[in-house]
């Protein structure tokens, strides 16, 4: 479970009786699809047949630009993550970071959801003696894509989270 118990209002949009903008969560949707179109070759490596995480991802920038619905990104969310039950390491984390990608136009929380899966993915393709500098690097690479508006609120989110997203966001 990488969603706190009590849900942060920062997190919860204005129409909702939170205090995310519209703008500020179609950024938090992009960086998520970023993070997880990332890492997605290890996901197509293993199933270079199955297009589901890669759909997730574009219905995320598409539901930024208005083409798709919240409900109908979430399901692509969904069918994403239902790409990675079979699998293991590297691609199943690749799938669920797309889907968690996805699912941020649902509940814009799931951002770090898409980041720590594509934290775990860089681990687990990388060699053993090597999988916390992989993650480190990844960490980083998406701190580095972080927009100014949102940079902030998603390193504290990070800081505040980080025991329950596996302390992947120590980099």
């Amino acid at each position: 479970m990488i969603l706190p118990k009590v849900r942060d209002p920062r997190f919860i949009t204005i129409r909702r009786g939170g205090t995310l903008t519209d703008d500020d969560h179609h950024l938090l949707a992009l960086w998520a699809a970023d993070c997880a179109e990332h890492v997605l070759p290890l996901f197509e490596a293993e199933r270079p047949d199955d297009p589901r995480p890669r759909e997730a991802i574009a219905y995320a920038r598409a539901w930024v630009r208005g083409e798709f619905k919240m409900m109908e990104t979430r399901a692509a969310g969904g069918h994403a993550m239902g790409a990675a039950r079979d699998l293991k390491g590297a691609a199943r984390n690749a799938a669920y970071a797309a889907g968690q990608a996805a699912v941020v136009a649902h509940v814009a929380a799931h951002e770090l959801g898409a980041a720590a899966y594509a934290i775990k993915a860089a681990r687990a393709a990388a060699p053993k003696d090597e999988a916390d500098a992989a993650g480190r690097r990844e960490c980083r690479w998406q701190r580095d894509r972080l927009p100014d508006p949102i940079r902030a609120l998603v390193l504290d989110d990070q800081r505040l989270r980080n025991d329950i997203c596996w302390s992947v966001f120590e980099c």
